[in-house]
């Protein structure tokens, strides 16, 4: 995630970023700004008159309802996509809170001679955000991953279990689950004790199932394409119908609407998917080391 100062405005406008859209339009624009020429040629030089250019006055009243249409559904792009993009990141916020809540919960309940207990149930918190992380991009969470985060022993153990699971978020939920009951039977953990931190508990795997529903579910296919063809054949009529009246500076007004009309496609199709590692993403690998540390630290 690029990490900027708000107020710093004015650099932006000079600035270029690695991944910025202009970079990736490029291409494209240079072709708009030949076809856009092109057809300013014919229309100046060909059929240039009084009638044609009333024609194409009274055309550019309904181009204009075209425009609004088209700018009513980028703004319904747009915010579909950031709504994915804040609910990813209001449930790792929900991870971290409930991670905290529950190591808390644990180190006031279970004895100071439980030593191994919690650091067991550290590594396996610890361990549940990071394979969340690396399962949301579509990878597996490798011992190299964990090497700075867990004890050898703890480290041995959980990579034996869990590196081969298909579901690891899943499976090491599960193992979570299986030792707090575990020591419920001990009596380490009461009854009522389980049921102060079984909210939290089930908080984690419900923060999984939703970033997995986010995931899954894209923007609707029919949409996506609909608004591309919308946003291609909008910049393609719009030389057709304005070269007339503002001659060869069509051209580049013609390139700034391309620009402008897909940047926000292209911004849209970023960031709905907030869990890979492009630079609008979420820093999930940063909040699952926040997490492995505030767990950590809690408990011991």
């Amino acid at each position: 995630m690029i990490t900027y100062n708000p107020k710093d405005w004015f650099t932006f406008i000079f600035k270029i970023h690695r991944y910025e859209t202009f970079r990736q339009l490029i291409p494209l624009m240079l072709g708009v700004s030949v076809y856009a020429g092109l057809i300013t040629y014919l229309e100046v030089h060909t059929f240039l008159n009084a009638d044609s250019k009333e024609l194409t006055r009274s055309i550019s009243t309904i181009f204009s309802i075209l425009g609004f249409t088209l700018s009513l559904m980028l703004v319904f792009r747009t915010n579909s996509a950031y709504d994915r993009w804040w609910e990813g990141r209001k449930l790792w916020g929900d991870l971290t809170n409930c991670s905290r809540a529950l190591a808390a919960h644990l180190k006031a309940i279970l004895p100071e001679s439980a030593f191994d207990e919690k650091k067991k149930i550290a590594a396996l918190m610890s361990s549940f955000a990071y394979a969340l992380r690396f399962h949301l991009k579509g990878e597996k969470m490798q011992r190299m991953h964990l090497t700075n985060e867990l004890d050898e022993v703890y480290l041995n153990h959980f990579i034996t279990l869990f590196e081969e699971a298909p579901h690891q978020p899943m499976a090491i939920y599960k193992e979570l689950v299986s030792l707090l009951y575990q020591l419920k039977k001990d009596g380490l953990i009461s009854e009522h004790d389980m049921y102060i931190i079984k909210s939290d508990l089930n908080k984690m795997i419900e923060v999984c199932g939703a970033c997995e529903r986010i995931k899954s579910t894209p923007i609707p296919f029919s949409y996506s394409a609909f608004l591309k063809k919308f946003i291609f054949f909008y910049v393609m009529l719009f030389p057709l119908i304005y070269a007339m009246h503002m001659s060869y500076f069509i051209i580049p007004v013609t390139v700034f609407i391309l620009y402008v009309l897909s940047s926000i496609e292209l911004i849209a199709e970023e960031i709905e998917n907030p869990f890979d590692d492009a630079p609008n993403d979420l820093p999930t690998f940063k909040m699952a080391k926040n997490i492995a540390l505030n767990v950590k630290m809690i408990l011991d």
